[in-house]
């Protein structure tokens, strides 16, 4: 199961509280009050991790409490403070509150924390209210009630290159075989239904992340089909390949099938589509296709669309092809080192 959107309780620990005592010892007639503080409450944080690529963790608990605090003693002793509570998350994370709205933060960066909800202070025991008038104080604070709040959890994959549409274009064959990436592969529409990531070898210096995304259709941005689920992860990304369908037997135009995507993102978000983009026009491997890829080719030559003609299954052009994205990621000023 992939899970990229959640809602999860959090709460900060609750604060121990204050102790009231007196020093009672032979000898010492005079002891006066030693009651210790009471430990804080631990926090809650959330801390982006590169290992993770999906929220189904949360998925199946959805309430967190950090530990609290622990109550002071006598003999000045304080009480332990509950330690914080880490939630890791996969990056690309964006954190809000839930009832209250706005963005709390966004975790792009390995190791990258916020502070979702702050741990409460523990109360102080008698021994802080000593006084020149009050030598004897029998009065110690309660701790406080960590704070809690519902969080929404928004993953939107970090990727270099965003694959996008129609359904059966050959969008999974196309990034498997750049790719190590094994998204499913069939004969059917919509058999990608959740985003899969590859990294791509330019050469032994040079790598990008590109991202099988799942079919778009049209009225995706008024939520048809995945609707905002595909939409949402084309926003990170720095550039995006569109995979057109050259096979005549499916009974639509790629032409077409391109100006319909392109009126989805402008519908969505004119930044996104505005993104830099490239075209390629898939499954010249089958026959009768010459006349629709000279339609392609003119399209885009008039409007200045770099264009390449591929096959996913043979693997015709995807050199080219890859050469073609590393190009055009530098000049976004994309730097990723191959490890």
């Amino acid at each position: 199961m992939f899970v990229d959107e959640i809602d999860i309780f959090a709460k900060a620990g609750d604060g121990g509280a204050g102790c009231v005592s007196f020093r009672r010892e032979k000898y010492v007639p005079r002891g006066g009050p030693d009651g210790g503080d009471g430990g804080d409450g631990g926090s809650v944080w959330l801390e982006a991790d590169p290992a993770l690529t999906t929220l189904l963790d949360y998925h199946y608990q959805r309430h967190y409490e950090a530990p609290r605090g622990q109550h002071g003693k006598g003999a000045n002793r304080h009480g332990a403070s509950g330690g914080d509570l880490v939630l890791r998350v996969p990056l690309g994370t964006t954190v809000s509150d839930r009832d209250a709205g706005g963005i709390l933060g966004d975790l792009t960066t390995p190791g990258e924390r916020l502070l979702a909800v702050r741990g409460a202070r523990g109360g102080r025991g008698n021994a802080r209210f000593v006084s020149s008038t009050n030598r004897a104080p029998r009065r110690a604070d309660l701790g406080r009630h960590g704070e809690s709040r519902w969080l929404h959890l928004e993953l939107r994959l970090l990727a270099d290159v965003g694959v996008i549409g129609f359904p059966n274009a050959g969008k999974s064959t196309l990034v498997s075989r750049v790719s190590a990436a094994t998204p499913k592969i069939a004969d059917y529409p919509f058999t990608t239904l959740v985003p899969t990531l590859g990294i791509v070898r330019v050469d032994g210096e040079r790598a990008f992340v590109i991202a099988d995304l799942p079919g778009l259709i049209p009225g995706a941005s008024d939520g048809k089909g995945l609707g905002h689920q595909f939409l949402r992860h084309t926003e990170r990304t720095r550039l995006l390949l569109h995979v057109l369908d050259l096979d005549p037997t499916t009974g639509r135009d790629p032409l077409e099938d391109l100006r319909v995507i392109d009126a989805e993102l402008r519908a969505y978000s004119a930044e996104l589509a505005a993104r830099p983009r490239l075209i390629a026009a898939n499954k010249i491997d089958l026959t009768d296709t010459l006349a629709r890829r000279e339609r392609v080719e003119q399209f885009c030559r008039e409007r200045g669309l770099p264009l390449f003609v591929i096959s996913a299954v043979t693997g015709a052009g995807l050199g080219d092809l890859v050469r073609g994205l590393a190009v055009r990621l530098e000049e976004t000023g994309w730097v990723r080192a191959a490890s």
